[in-house]
């Protein structure tokens, strides 16, 4: 840097890989700081337009992302996707990736509709231009399947996913990092419609052959068990969900350490774990110590942050211990509204979560309230028939129920 100035082309290319090796640590704060230097002297040297610069603005989105940041992340890929439409031209696979990208921070928005129709014609697009089985076509299947798996649309996204295993199988073999992806896709679609010996059997083999390829540390083998411990639990098989979360959780403070965003998720998954099974304790203790890391190093307005919060809360809740789970959760509630916004998927389940602390408490009224406003927004997100919808509008019956059995036995009184 001494030698050939901070603006030099090739300081620049060492700061960006300085900082993506910061990003694969998950070391957020010190990957945006590299990120924002890289940026601003891109600008300055090359030009908003010139292609370097544009890739430096989208990494500094992806990072904007990783923290959920979306509305910095998007107003970067806004500026990075017109850009690109106008120097390259549609077709141009640089400007694809930027319209993918915008779509991925749509789909954590819960803005579902405009990923979706980005995703179309990402796809679309590639197919034409780079063929059926390119692996950028297959990525966007992947993408368009994982937002048709968010608005519940299960068979849409199980072809698509299917259509991407087989291609990739055929491609690159079973035992290739894009086919063991791919494959992992379809599990995950199998157990979110309850179908978990299938769901299981796909993850086995995901994380045998990841294991043997890839070896027991890698991050897709950790990821890949991750997965298979999430089917166990939706199906109540609390023991072997747990044996699985404590190897990870072990391996991750093994590999990465007590800081990084995956070791903090495994204990998240464990910590739910033992919540499910009662272990009120065990579970807290965890909670706690997730929280406690992830506002040092994430910051308190970070997605896993309130995630975790949102887990002691319904600790809390489930003992029966009103004031703190209502507490936490009003906490996390505001949060999500300020920074997601009202209608984002992540607030909508906040407010349901307070809603029932109220429905356990007796209060009706509020409950109700509450449980209104999710309801008539989860129904214009994702439509009437959507899993989530069919839930929301259930909770709603239920709080009405007892608000009317209540008044009816005072009246009688």
């Amino acid at each position: 840097m001494r030698v050939l100035g901070q603006e030099h082309p090739s300081t620049m290319i060492s700061m960006a890989n300085l900082a993506s090796t910061f990003w694969k640590q998950g070391r957020w704060k010190e990957t945006e700081e590299l990120e924002v230097r890289v940026l601003e002297m891109s600008l300055r040297v090359l030009g908003q337009e010139h292609p370097d610069t544009l890739i430096s603005m989208a990494n500094l989105a992806s990072t904007y992302r990783n923290q959920g940041r979306w509305t910095e992340a998007e107003e970067l890929e806004v500026q990075v996707m017109e850009t690109s439409l106008r120097v390259l031209g549609q077709e141009h696979p640089d400007t694809l990736t930027s319209m993918a990208n915008r779509a991925s921070t749509y789909r954590n928005q819960g803005r579902l509709k405009e990923a979706k129709e980005l995703d179309v014609k990402v796809m679309k697009t590639r197919m034409r231009v780079l063929g059926e089985e390119h692996p950028s076509t297959l990525t966007s299947m992947a993408n368009l399947a994982s937002t048709f798996s968010k608005q519940g649309q299960w068979k849409e996204a199980e072809e698509l996913f299917v259509q991407v295993m087989k291609t990739t199988k055929r491609i690159h073999g079973q035992e290739h990092p894009d086919t063991l992806t791919s494959m992992a896709n379809l599990a995950s679609i199998f157990s979110k419609q309850g179908r978990w010996k299938e769901a299981e059997e796909l993850f086995v083999q995901v994380i045998e052959t990841t294991k043997r390829v890839l070896g027991q540390e890698h991050p897709d083998t950790l990821t890949s068990m991750i997965n298979l411990a999430s089917t166990y639990s939706s199906h109540g098989l609390w023991k072997e969900a747990e044996e699985l979360e404590v190897q990870v959780m072990e391996m991750s403070l093994s590999v990465y350490g007590q800081e990084h965003p995956d070791t903090l998720t495994s204990m998240n998954n464990l910590a739910s774990t033992y919540r499910n099974q009662g272990r009120w304790e065990e579970a807290e203790e965890l909670f706690v110590k997730v929280i406690e890391t992830t506002k040092r190093v994430l910051g308190q307005e970070h997605p896993t942050t309130l995630t975790s919060m949102a887990n002691l809360a319904s600790t809390f809740w489930k003992q029966e211990r009103w004031k703190e789970a209502e507490e936490l959760q009003v906490q996390v509630m505001e949060t999500r509204k300020r920074v997601l916004g009202e209608e984002h998927l992540s607030t909508m389940a906040s407010m349901a979560n307070l809603a029932s602390i109220y429905s356990s408490q007796g209060r009706w009224m509020q409950a109700e309230e509450l449980q209104v406003q999710v309801t008539n927004r989860i129904r214009m997100t994702l439509g009437e028939d959507h899993p989530s919808t069919i839930a929301a509008m259930a909770n709603l019956a239920s709080i009405r129920m007892n608000r009317e059995a209540l008044r009816t036995s005072s009246v009688e009184n």
